[in-house]
């Protein structure tokens, strides 16, 4: 057995224990749902209270279950194309450890945590998509908070120690990108200063976003390379529940409005009540926070796939902030078809406000 495969058996074996419902349906937001506990130690779920901390907070979380690190960025290359991109980091735990705690040694071949990278780029029309799986605690994959660095192989983010610039390197089958990120230093906290509930009942999640990234580098694409600038969006989250029992999935956004603001809004959709949630962020950074009865959303412009079906384009209405958007991806198909197949694609934004940002649904594939 090939470790290449070795390790799709590992990862898929450790994300479907931790599952109380199929999670290929739920996509990566269904990895965290509550197993049995035999540790030694315990895991942890995030609550109101919890409180962020830095630059501690941009490292691994070991005794949470679930947590990743996001970006998409909305780039144009020097003749004027639009230009999509995501990178995402996960680390699923399978054994719970304190932070405190050294971890355990490479050369016992530890099985507490797996890690999978996802990456993407879309242009002209076009989808392309990479994933890649490693075993944690071996060298593979891993996480520094300070200076940021977070890796699996060769795919790679790591801040300059002298001016803070990010750097993220992705090299795929015929394509990839060699980018810097600047302006990494202003974090929004969503929820309630960094709790994102996530249902009624008060699951939910750690989060916080660096929502205005400077990004220019270059992408190249079939073997053509294009230099490109833009803004990127890169998230940061993690918990050890996020989809309770009976949500089937979520579409997020993240967007970029010309008049200076962002929004993020999600939708978790269950059958009896979807939960909705959001941010709705100022140029100065200032945060209000939309809850649940406060942001309508609806899907049109559904559209097919082998993967599933899914709805190209929402209607996202907040009556309070007089906000009546249109949102829609490009034509085409951004399905990231990997052991949990989910859409990540660039989107336009129109109506009361215009701009660009991305969105990602989950729990279509059925």
């Amino acid at each position: 057995m090939s470790i290449a495969r070795f390790l799709t058996i590992l990862l898929a074996c450790a994300m479907l224990a931790a599952c109380s419902e199929s999670p290929r349906n739920q996509g990566f937001a269904g990895l965290a749902a509550s197993v049995d506990n035999d540790s030694a130690h315990q895991f942890l779920q995030p609550g109101p209270g919890d409180a962020l901390t830095f630059p501690e907070d941009f490292g691994a979380h070991p005794q949470h279950r679930i947590e990743w690190w996001y970006l998409t960025a909305n780039l144009q290359t020097a003749d004027g194309q639009p230009l999509g991109l995501q990178w995402t980091q996960f680390r699923q735990a399978l054994k719970p450890r304190p932070m405190d705690n050294p971890p355990p040694a490479p050369a016992s071949w530890p099985l507490e945590a797996a890690w999978m990278a996802h990456a993407a780029v879309s242009f002209a029309g076009q989808h392309q998509f990479a994933e890649r799986l490693a075993r944690g605690d071996v060298g593979h994959a891993g996480v520094q908070a300070a200076p940021l660095q977070v890796w699996l192989d060769d795919w790679l983010l790591a801040e300059s120690a002298a001016d803070g610039v990010w750097h993220l390197k992705v090299e795929a089958e015929n394509w990839g990108y060699d980018l810097q990120l600047g302006n990494t230093d202003r974090r929004i906290a969503h929820g309630d200063n960094g709790f994102s509930a996530k249902s009624f009942d008060g699951q939910g999640s750690m989060y916080f976003s660096l929502v205005d990234l400077d990004i220019s580098g270059t992408v190249t694409v079939n073997g053509q390379s294009h230099e490109v600038k833009g803004r990127g969006w890169f998230d940061r989250e993690w918990s050890s529940q996020l989809l309770k029992t009976g949500q089937q999935g979520w579409d997020w956004f993240a967007l970029h409005l010309d008049d200076g603001h962002k929004l993020m809004a999600f939708r978790l959709r269950e059958q009896e009540r979807d939960f909705l949630s959001g941010s709705w962020i100022a140029a100065d950074g200032s945060v209000t926070d939309l809850g649940p009865d406060q942001i309508e959303l609806s899907g049109k412009d559904w559209r097919d796939s082998e993967n599933g079906r899914v709805p190209g384009s929402f209607r996202l209405r907040i009556p309070q902030l007089d906000v009546d958007i249109g949102v829609s991806a490009p034509a085409g198909q951004y399905w990231n078809a990997g052991l949990y197949p989910y859409w990540e694609s660039p989107v336009t934004v129109e109506g009361s406000h215009s701009g660009v940002g991305y969105m990602e649904l989950t729990g279509y594939s059925e």
